[in-house]
């Protein structure tokens, strides 16, 4: 079960770590803000409590042992007591109880559990207070508490019972909880702008903590890109540990691939080897019929061609073929075979653009779609290129009778002819697909725009895109 709804984490590594990274930091932050405003508003808190314990002490100065108020000595404290808004305490005797104006309710019932009672010895008075008025032996430690003033006002007190001859007596002094929250708010706004600028800090740490994590597998990628452009045989197995793996099953790989490519060349120039032979037979068998002739000895330099190919082992390698050049001259060859019908040819080849495909192949690809074209055409055959995005298009069209949209499909297949006239033989279309396909494109048959075919090869532009 995953934290974050897949649906709205981004496509890429880099986004994902960077929004998990986002997401903690600012909850690192809140965390860490919040807590350091629960510490200083502890650390005010003690403050605040130190203040009111000292006006304790001053108010158990005016407590006689014997439980009553020294009034004389009270009225002369009572300045000090007074001394900010909001401040309030009370002396809580057997007597009575002695107050400033509006003392605050308290919260929860009293503050301190009565004390037990002081038993003096017969005669005796008790012993004085040891270390100051609120450190004697009976007294309890000052005791925090909360209550209210009459405007609803939030107070905080501190309160401490003292022990007498005539019974316990309660000292409690209060003070607004707003002097708490005043210096906290106070620094509120430097902590937000703080923890805003670490903030800042820590994200771009983030950015270029995970552009240093992950230019490995930028590395990685443009070594396999090396490879698939033929620029490289294997991948960098320098890496770190996480990929050295993936480095090392890839180019596991790429020796499968290899042997099998090898193993399919092998079989390849063993069918053509044992082809030679009968087809050279059967040549000089024919030798007297031209037509028959002249058949046998084009498919005996298609045996030969592919026979040159598997021994030179040129598909273990991506070449870089010339696309304007091997037109150029691919057309003036098709012009020369089919001068007696004056056709137009109409060139508009991007100059400068070279295809990942041997010079050979290419030749028999387009001069397979280029004659296709010119023994269909009325009048003009039109060859055109795009290149975008590292793929390279080729379209070669007519303004023949083109393919019914349901035949183009069989079309490309071995051996069948759409059109009996003439002496095709059904495998030119079947050629240049399968040398597409060999090479990384594919063929495509559509409609021309003046209602001939249109076939397009899309073959890898050589080096990738540019």
């Amino acid at each position: 079960m995953t934290l974050i709804p897949q649906s709205i984490l981004p496509a890429s590594i880099h986004g994902r770590m960077l929004l998990i990274s986002a997401l903690a930091t600012l909850v690192a932050l809140a965390v860490a803000g919040l807590a350091i405003l629960g510490v200083l508003q502890g650390f005010v808190t003690r403050g605040l409590d130190q203040r009111l314990d000292a006006e304790l002490s001053l108010l158990a100065t005016a407590v006689r042992p014997d439980g009553a108020i020294d009034k004389p000595r009270l009225a002369q404290v009572r300045a000090a007591l007074a001394g900010e808004p909001g401040w309030r305490w009370r002396i809580a005797s057997p007597g009575g109880v002695v107050s400033s104006a509006d003392f605050p309710e308290v919260e929860d019932g009293p503050l301190l559990p009565p004390p037990p009672p002081l038993v003096p010895a017969a005669g005796r008075a008790p012993p004085p207070p040891v270390g100051g008025p609120l450190e004697g032996p009976r007294a309890h430690a000052p005791q925090p508490g909360e209550g209210h003033d009459a405007d609803g006002r939030r107070v905080h007190m501190r309160s401490v019972s003292l022990p007498s001859t005539a019974g316990p007596v309660t000292l409690t002094a209060a003070a607004p909880w707003a002097m708490v929250q005043k210096p906290v708010r106070g620094a509120l706004l430097p902590l937000l702008a703080i923890l805003a600028i670490l903030g800042a800090v820590l994200g771009g740490a983030a950015v270029v903590q995970l552009r240093l994590g992950l230019r490995p597998l930028r590395r990685l990628r443009a070594d396999v890109a090396a490879v698939r452009d033929g620029r490289a045989q294997t991948v960098a197995e320098d890496q770190p540990e996480e990929l050295r793996p993936l480095a090392t099953e890839l180019n596991a790989l790429l020796q499968d691939n290899a042997r099998t490519l090898a193993t399919a060349r092998a079989s390849a120039a063993n069918l053509a080897h044992a082809l030679k032979t009968p087809v050279a037979a059967l040549a000089l068998e024919l030798r007297d019929d031209p037509p028959r002739a002249a058949l046998v000895d084009r498919l005996y330099g298609t045996i030969r061609h592919h026979l040159a190919r598997a021994r030179n082992a040129v598909t273990e390698r991506r070449a870089a073929t010339s696309l304007a050049e091997t037109i150029a001259d691919l057309l003036g060859t098709v012009a020369q075979l089919h001068a007696d019908r004056a056709l137009a040819f109409d060139d508009t080849a991007q100059a400068n653009v070279t295809v990942a495909i041997e010079r050979s192949d290419l030749e028999e690809l387009l001069g397979n779609l280029l004659d296709n074209a010119a023994r269909h055409a009325a009048s003009q055959v039109a060859i055109a290129t795009t290149a975008q995005d590292g793929t390279v298009r080729i379209t070669v069209s007519d303004d023949g009778p083109g393919i019914p949209a349901a035949d183009r499909l069989r079309a490309t297949a071995p051996g069948v002819r759409l059109d009996e006239r003439g002496d095709g033989d059904g495998f030119g279309l079947a050629i240049v697909r399968d040398l597409a396909e060999l090479n990384g494109g594919r063929l495509l048959l559509d409609e021309a725009p003046g209602g001939g075919l249109a076939a397009t090869v899309e073959l890898p532009r050589a080096g990738g895109a540019s």
